[in-house]
């Protein structure tokens, strides 16, 4: 659920070998040449902009959208240098530093129904790209905006994390994140599984969803799971937790971490208790795997918290992965 393709670029043969990648995947989901001609453009230019314009290089990371009965791709472009301090500018046509026409960065906005960038001079740049084959009328789950990034371990093909979400009415969301134990195969069935059950019980309070996950995923490895659900008429988060699943909710002035108890859904599991707290208004709720690290600096970035959800999750995904697991990270604000 929620897999990400995450191919690395740091010279333009592996940018060519990304657009190759990207167009035998998306060659799955049956869409017609037009769309895969606009997926095949956005990944050439942007993986060639990593290979001109970075001196380590970067990733693109490649998700399948659903919304509604619409179905796109977003495309994520992440980066650790040089950045920029004037992204705007680099946007015209004509603009470039690296000897090339300069039209790549502006093309890929006029292929795109959402484009976004967050730039920094010396730390990087992270660049969203979203494409629909047929548009939703609108982009936002209720008053909610979501995104998250979910990648399997390099040596892996299949991803043992998984992470879906669930909306009820307008003003309600659930959001699941689930970290199989391990990786490979067997992390992916019983991550998957316990978004099964999720999807399943819609109804249910969200520690009764974990209950019926821990008695069906006891055939399978186990996780750690948890579960957040926003509620804007009473402006609360509940969240239920057991293993090493870290929610966050963060704000202009502070962070809140959220509480998850010990044990693995599946086996070993004493306590499920949910825990209820205040959502601010300028609130953004984060949730992730322990292939993240817990320790973000938020204040290296200025302005990032208010940004689209693709380019949170992106940044705190590139900024601290661990790279010796599958790797989650959802991020959730209400619109503005």
């Amino acid at each position: 659920m929620n897999t990400t393709l995450s191919l690395p670029v740091s010279d333009t043969t592996q940018a060519g070998a990304a657009r190759r990648a990207a167009a035998e995947w998306a060659y799955g989901y049956g869409w017609g040449e037009e769309m895969m001609g606009r997926v095949a453009l956005v990944v050439t230019e942007l993986g060639r902009n990593l290979a001109l314009h970075t001196s380590a290089g970067g990733a693109l990371l490649i998700r399948r959208l659903c919304h509604a009965e619409a179905t796109g791709v977003e495309i994520l472009s992440l980066d650790s240098g040089p950045g920029v301090a004037n992204f705007n500018r680099c946007m015209r046509d004509g603009y470039s530093t690296a000897g090339t026409p300069g039209t790549g960065l502006g093309a890929v906005q006029r292929v795109s129904q959402f484009f976004n960038a967050y730039s920094q001079e010396g730390i990087g740049t992270a660049i969203v790209s979203q494409l629909w084959a047929k548009p939703p009328e609108t982009l936002v789950n209720g008053r909610w905006l979501s995104s998250g990034v979910s990648v399997p371990l390099a040596t892996e093909i299949v991803c043992g994390d998984s992470w879906t979400e669930q909306s009820g009415r307008a003003d309600t969301l659930r959001v699941m994140v689930a970290d199989g134990l391990g990786h490979g195969d067997f992390a992916a069935q019983a991550a998957n599984r316990a978004g099964e059950i999720f999807i399943k019980y819609p109804g249910l309070e969200i520690a009764a969803v974990l209950e019926n996950m821990h008695l069906a995923l006891g055939s399978t490895r186990g996780a750690a799971v948890a579960i957040a659900e926003l509620d804007l008429t009473r402006k609360e988060v509940s969240f239920v937790g057991v293993g090493n699943i870290l929610g966050a909710i963060l704000g202009h002035e502070r962070m809140t971490h959220l509480v998850s108890l010990n044990g693995t859904i599946g086996a070993q599991c004493r306590t499920i208790r949910t825990f209820t707290y205040p959502w601010p208004d300028d609130g953004v709720l984060v949730m992730a795997s322990d292939g993240i690290r817990s320790h973000w600096q938020m204040e290296r970035y200025p302005g990032l918290v208010q940004r689209h959800p693709s380019l949170l999750a992106g940044v705190l995904y590139r900024d601290y992965v661990r790279g010796r697991d599958d790797a989650t990270v959802v991020v959730v604000r209400q619109t503005l």
